[in-house]
């Protein structure tokens, strides 16, 4: 028997468990999906159906999985070429991270999103060691104001835009 086969001693648990949480996270997309309020004036599809198609793939998709690796039906391990097993965490690189995600958040209402975007991107650029980090500073601001187009403008969602971009119309959700 090969060292990559399943023996009955290991079960794949994880495989399980997160397959499981695909159907745990749809399942309660389905039960909450149901409050998303409908205008009066909506006469198409609405706003409940994506959720709903999201929320059944992902049960399908979670059972699926579970059936299959109930029948034995598992993912090889890869063989990671440039992966260190022996590595050890990097907890410094992880700290700084979360950090910057703390740090974005609490940047959005005085900031406006694309300045906290920014440095969210930037601060991860620079956590991961991008290099040069000035195009990478660059690459996000530009990253940041394109999202803020998109989203806040065209398509109306309400990302504040800050004091640096609340005179430009085409910013605002």
């Amino acid at each position: 028997m090969s060292s990559h086969a399943l023996t009955p001693a290991r079960r794949p648990t994880g495989e399980i468990l997160f397959a499981l949480l695909f159907v745990s996270v749809g399942a309660a997309g389905l039960l909450t999906a149901g409050s998303i309020p409908i205008p009066p004036s909506e006469t198409g599809i609405g706003p409940r159906a994506f959720p709903y198609i999201v929320c059944i793939m992902l049960v399908l998709v979670g059972t699926g999985i579970v059936v299959q690796v109930l029948r034995g039906k598992v993912g090889q391990a890869e063989e990671g070429e440039d992966l260190d097993v022996t590595a050890k965490t990097d907890w410094a690189a992880l700290a700084k991270l979360v950090g910057f995600v703390v740090l974005h958040i609490f940047l959005i209402e005085p900031a406006g999103w694309p300045v906290a975007a920014a440095v969210l991107f930037t601060g991860s650029a620079w956590t991961l060691e991008a290099k040069p980090l000035w195009k990478a500073a660059l690459v996000s601001v530009i990253m940041a104001l394109v999202l803020q187009y998109v989203f806040g403008g065209l398509l109306g969602v309400s990302l504040p835009p800050g004091p640096l971009l609340e005179g430009v119309p085409f910013f605002h959700g």
